[in-house]
């Protein structure tokens, strides 16, 4: 019997308690904010920009954003992020992907104040990631992690393969599952033998963004089967894995749409949360 992980309905339990949290922070004198930084009109970007407004609305959590013309120089762009660094309402700073390719996203990431940085790419979090420190981690690797810990799947000393290496999701997703003391395998497009790999697997994580890669012959019996993908084809979005047929040997799976994506924007929450509490602190 297949259990389909719902990340809609857990999503909706975080995001419940992200909401007490702010209304207990609001008692306080504290109302938790995040600002939104988009470059340019990127069609994809304004529906995931207008998603956080959305949600950040619901928690309860105030909400700016800043739209910048697409062809602002990296100086600007820079003094748009200091200028969010330095203001004392604002407790989390988002940078929304892809930006213009003529600026330089990792500066831009390394200039964001690592206590506002809710998105987990400031290199002070990615560092302290690396070596299992408190610290804000990416979103989606996040929310993949508290998936598995929701439906009780035992990460420690298990073989998990990563299907993408990209720096917003494969990457730290690989070093939480380290730090949840599993076995990692990272495969990607130069990997040989990928079905071999991914046969091995107890725990098949993808996100390699290509529609219906996983197929069932390269899944193990019983394996637990995570989508990170999110692909639109002209008969709606569908994941990485071909889910009608991995799904009859999967002990545990992702939907997509309803699986890892609405994890992504409650974790989101969640540290925007966390980042408010930590200036409570101080």
């Amino acid at each position: 019997m297949t259990t389909i992980i719902n990340g809609k309905e857990l999503s909706k339990k975080i995001r419940g308690q992200v909401k007490e949290e702010v209304e207990n922070l609001n008692k306080k004198g504290i109302h938790p904010k995040l600002a939104v930084i988009m470059v340019g009109e990127d069609p994809a970007s304004k529906v995931y920009v207008r998603n956080k407004s959305k949600a950040c609305n619901e928690a309860g959590i105030e909400y700016e954003e800043f739209i910048l013309n697409e062809n602002i120089e990296m100086d600007e762009l820079l003094s748009v992020i200091e200028t969010l660094n330095n203001r004392k309402d604002i407790h989390g700073i988002l940078l929304q992907s892809p930006i213009p390719k003529h600026l330089d996203i990792y500066k831009a990431f390394e200039t964001i104040d690592s206590k506002k940085d809710v998105d987990g790419f400031n290199p002070i979090n990615i560092g302290k990631l690396e070596l299992n420190r408190e610290t804000f981690i990416s979103c989606t690797p996040h929310g993949v992690i508290k998936m598995l810990e929701e439906y009780n799947i035992n990460l420690k000393g298990a073989n998990v393969v990563v299907l993408g290496r990209s720096n917003i999701v494969g990457k730290p997703l690989v070093q939480c599952l380290l730090n949840k003391d599993a076995t990692v395998t990272i495969c990607h497009s130069k990997t040989k033998n990928i079905e071999e790999i991914t046969r091995n697997a107890d725990i098949l994580i993808s996100a390699i963004g290509k529609p219906k890669f996983v197929t069932a012959n390269m899944v193990k019996e019983n394996a637990v089967v995570i989508d990170v993908g999110i692909n639109r084809l002209e008969t709606g979005l569908v994941g990485d894995v071909d889910f009608e047929e991995v799904s009859k040997k999967a002990s545990y799976i992702t939907p997509v749409p309803g699986g890892v994506g609405p994890m992504t924007i409650a974790m989101l929450l969640q540290n925007v949360v966390i980042a408010a509490k930590g200036l409570e602190e101080k």
